[in-house]
């Protein structure tokens, strides 16, 4: 995020500024857990700051696993788990359409933004490729005959929910400081 965004600001984690690094996500939409860790941190810290959440949505599932995506197998957030209860649940299933969808929550001056990244896809029999994290090895980008997990990096990012996101919000950025 710093190479992304030099020059429009500084970007610091969470330890930076002594802010615990498990923030609150109790709320019942990805929005509205972005907007909750960025309210943590700007009303507990008093600094502009941005979070993200991003979640699995799959069709077949309704929607599942979805806010619950790294949690969809338990509290340990094990991503192997995640992803077997997810080829469990869609075995035998056809239809594999699924999305990644991502907000980004900034909080600049008091204000607060949106910023969306979606990435379409369908989810595959079996896992495929080493790259990558959480469910990138079961799912496969429309356009794409590989995973998440099998892309570059550069490939990825350039087509990611949250490559996307992060465009959109280094774009508002750049609006404010042409």
């Amino acid at each position: 995020m710093n190479d992304l965004l030099a020059g429009l600001l500084e970007v610091q984690g969470l330890a930076d500024i002594g802010c615990p690094l498990d923030l609150p996500e109790t709320s019942p939409t990805i929005p509205e857990n972005a907007l909750q860790k960025a309210r943590y941190v700007y009303e507990n810290f008093g600094v502009n700051c941005f979070s993200e959440d991003t979640g699995l949505e799959i069709e077949a599932l309704g929607g599942e696993p979805g806010v619950l995506s790294a949690r969809y197998a338990g509290e340990g957030r094990e991503a192997e788990a995640n992803m077997q209860l997810v080829l469990q649940k869609m075995a035998g299933v056809e239809s594999r359409k699924a999305r990644f969808y991502t907000v980004i929550a900034l909080i600049l001056d008091g204000q607060e933004h949106l910023f969306e990244g979606i990435a379409e896809g369908t989810i595959r029999h079996e896992k495929s490729g080493t790259d990558g994290f959480g469910y990138d090895p079961i799912f496969q980008p429309v356009g794409f005959g590989a995973t998440f997990a099998e892309l570059t990096k550069a490939e990825k990012n350039a087509i990611s929910h949250r490559g996307k996101a992060v465009r959109k919000l280094i774009d508002f950025l750049t609006s404010l400081n042409p």
